[in-house]
């Protein structure tokens, strides 16, 4: 855990998560606007958008907080024993309210209505199951990036960009996001009904993660 002050490491937290949510929903947005209703342009003009900011937001902010923006990341590493419950949750309570706050900024860039609520579907086992091994990834991407002491800003932003594409529900895998992108009724949201799913899903893929984890490192 990084030597920063509490305080410190929680606006952290905020600000990137909120930059993550209005790239997420904003590049949403301008690519579903300029697309001309061509769906697979607009996808590939939200990912880049969101594994360019994943890239920039770890590097700034993993030394003062560990840049989890993503209560998955947190509940795995609270399960190492690396952080206290107190903080978990303070992360997690963040996570969530500076994600909306994201989502909220992007409408208003866009001059959109602040408030929201998706009506984009997203259910069913194969969504259920992609997010389940989207979040198996993106968790053990982080584990096995940390212990090989390899550049994980640029792994993360990579295997995001990529399970966007190799997922049915292009990558969620993240249940902050989850829960802030079904508060918006533009390309990236996700039905308020069907986010419980994709929660369960993403918290199941992260402690698999974990389990796998520690029966392949080298030190086991």
């Amino acid at each position: 855990m990084s030597t920063a002050p509490r305080s410190a490491r929680l606006l952290a937290e905020a600000a990137g998560t909120a930059f993550l949510l209005a790239t997420v929903v904003g590049s949403g947005i301008m690519a579903e606007t300029l697309a001309g209703g061509n769906v697979a342009i607009a996808l590939l003009g939200n990912t880049l958008a969101t594994g360019a900011i994943l890239v920039v937001l770890i590097s700034a902010f993993g030394p003062i907080s560990g840049a989890h923006f993503n209560p998955a990341v947190t509940l795995v590493f609270r399960l190492r024993g690396e952080i206290g419950n107190g903080e978990a949750l303070a992360y997690v309570l963040v996570q969530i309210v500076s994600g909306i706050v994201g989502v909220w900024v992007a409408h208003l860039m866009f001059d959109q209505a602040l408030a929201q609520i998706s009506m984009n579907a997203r259910t069913g086992p194969g969504q259920w199951l992609s997010e389940a091994v989207a979040t198996f990834g993106l968790i053990a991407t982080i584990l096995f990036g940390i212990r090989a002491r390899a550049n994980v800003a640029m792994m993360v932003g990579l295997y995001i960009t990529a399970a966007y594409w190799f997922t049915a529900s292009t990558s969620f895998a993240n249940p902050a996001v989850t829960i802030a992108r079904s508060l918006t009724d533009s390309f990236s949201g996700i039905a308020p009904v069907d986010a419980p799913g994709f929660i369960l899903a993403q918290v199941v893929g992260a402690v698999a993660a974990l389990v796998f984890f520690r029966m392949v490192r080298e030190d086991s």
